[in-house]
């Protein structure tokens, strides 16, 4: 911040000194990148470093949206047998290898997968039918498992 308010005010300090200091013209094609911007050598390099990190942050942070998107790309296509897709997999080899789901959206995922799974199995379509009360057919299920213990006691061949 500091380094921005020097720079803004030193340009315009540098300009108001220039034009009052008297007798040097220099040319236009005579100055340097750093000149023409009113800084120094020192500052300008600074200045042009900050510009490079700055700008490799950004892609980083771009390499890494990429892959998180490349990774939740992949998921549903492993998940609902999709083809897979060589870019998506190259975009996460280059954000450094293995990615995770975020923690939001896997819990979303899981509870998804745990309804699907209710309504694939057989009690789960059985539920799905209309005036079919479970409770009652569970309670009818386990008097006839008892009553068959029961019979299968009695019986003398076993």
């Amino acid at each position: 911040m500091a380094f921005m308010v020097k720079t803004m005010v030193g340009s315009r300090l540098k300009n108001l000194t220039g034009s009052l200091g008297g007798g040097e013209d220099k040319g236009d094609g005579d100055k340097s990148a750093a000149e023409a911007q009113g800084m120094s050598r020192e500052e300008y390099e600074e200045y042009q470093k900050q510009l490079v990190e700055e700008k490799m942050e950004r892609d980083a942070q771009f390499t890494q949206r990429k892959a998180e998107r490349a990774t939740l790309r992949s998921h549903f296509r492993d998940k609902y047998r999709l083809p897979k897709n060589e870019t998506d997999e190259s975009q996460i080899q280059m954000a450094g290898g293995d990615m995770e789901l975020p923690r939001e959206l896997a819990k979303m995922i899981e509870e998804d997968t745990e309804e699907e799974e209710e309504r694939v199995s057989v009690l789960g379509q059985l539920a799905g039918l209309p005036g079919l009360d479970l409770g009652s057919l569970k309670d009818k299920t386990q008097a006839t498992l008892g009553d068959l213990k029961q019979s299968a006691e009695k019986c003398h061949i076993m």
